[in-house]
């Protein structure tokens, strides 16, 4: 028997249509799946991009009011990919309505924030999954197996990079995601809170670090018009770029490990180089999101000169089998958006919760305050591991 769950999204930028293709793509991939998701609402303030929205994807009606979706009883869970400075606001009040969250990272502009919405959700008994897409990937999930076995022996270092240029040019427009009071802290929220989570998720919780934040691009236009994406403005009244367009961090992992973490988004010549190396006293272990599909891996007796062998993943590793028949056929980002969907409709059809969650969310957001005070302070913070 399936049950109809019917689903709004909240916020219809690039994320919001990425999660509304996942929920259509559920049936496809999860047959099993004991709910299947029903478009409801979507909202958004841009004029005339809800309706645009509902029209293309089949929802049954627009809003551009998100508060009309908390009061509606045929919506059970909500998608929240609005920006960050609307996580908190947002997602508590869609909790306490009594609807089960997707939100996309980081939760906020601060761990305040983050922790305000899983108190939220655990309050009201709710699910709440989080957008830590990369997680989900096979391969990084066949590492995280490998890591825990012991396969590559003692960890002893890592490093986790994410470097992009989709700010790098000098007419990107100075919307909300490069202002302190709705961005939050730049970089690191779009970014390095993906690393954070990634480092937390392959070893385990980071113990200490420091930090250091740079602002490349100091001034940007302002738009003239509503904006989606990264677009570019010209002509416009110059403002300050108050939040970071890189970090760099060193770690000190609980476990006694040691990581760098470096994180850019004016990097030139980058397009989503994201990846990370780990290191162990046997072995080590490779993966970069271009190559989303495979894996790097280093292991045996002979320590010096030992190879690495390139290793595609398969219907054995992760969710590899609900997408494709064999090895090597390639996987994409958005299906790790569509196994984000299916964690997340598991965890309201069983009431536990599978995927990442708000809890996830509160210690990668306890990272990247570290991170700031690490940077303005210049000394090593100690991470709180109770998140």
């Amino acid at each position: 028997m399936v049950d109809t769950l019917g689903v709004a999204v909240v916020g219809f930028g690039w994320m919001g249509r990425v999660h509304t293709q996942a929920y259509a793509r559920l049936p496809h991939h999860y047959p099993q799946l004991p709910l299947r998701p029903e478009l409801v609402t979507v909202a958004e303030e841009v004029p005339g991009r809800a309706e645009q929205a509902a029209e293309q994807f089949g929802f049954a009606s627009a809003t551009r009011d998100w508060r009309e979706v908390a009061g509606d009883p045929c919506v059970r869970a909500v998608s929240i990919t609005a920006p960050n400075f609307l996580h908190r606001e947002i997602g508590v009040a869609m909790a306490e309505a009594g609807k089960h969250i997707w939100i996309e990272k980081p939760v906020g502009l601060t761990a305040d924030d983050a922790r305000a919405v899983a108190d939220a959700v655990a309050k009201a008994g709710v699910q709440g999954a989080v957008g830590f897409n990369y997680r989900n990937a096979p391969a990084v999930e066949t590492a995280r197996e490998l890591i825990a076995s012991g396969e590559l022996g003692t960890v002893t270092h890592a490093r986790i990079r994410l470097f992009s240029d989709y700010a790098a040019h000098p007419e990107g427009a100075l919307t909300w995601r490069y202002e302190r009071e709705r961005g939050g802290s730049g970089v690191l929220g779009d970014l390095a809170s993906h690393g954070a989570d990634l480092a937390r998720f392959l070893l385990g919780d980071i113990a200490s670090l420091t930090a250091d934040t740079a602002i490349f691009v100091p001034e940007r236009a302002r738009p003239t018009g509503a904006t989606a994406g990264h677009s570019r403005a010209t002509g416009g009244e110059l403002g300050p770029v108050e939040n970071e367009d890189y970090v760099s961090a060193l770690l000190r992992f609980a476990s006694g490990a040691r990581g760098v973490l470096e994180a850019c988004r004016v990097s030139v010549g980058e397009q989503n180089t994201y990846g990370f190396e780990v290191h162990g006293t046997k072995g080590a272990v490779f993966w970069d999101f271009r190559r989303m599909n495979e894996l790097g891996i280093s292991r045996g007796t002979a320590y010096q000169d030992q190879p690495v062998s390139t290793v595609y993943v398969g219907p054995g590793h992760g969710e590899f089998a609900a997408f494709q028949p064999g090895a090597a056929n390639a996987m994409g980002y958005d299906d790790l958006k569509v196994i984000e969907a299916y964690r997340f409709l598991r965890s309201i059809a069983e009431g536990t919760p599978h995927g990442a969650t708000l809890s996830d969310a509160v210690h990668s957001a306890v990272v990247l305050d570290a991170m700031a005070r690490s940077a303005k302070s210049g000394a090593w913070v100690t991470v709180d591991a109770r998140g």
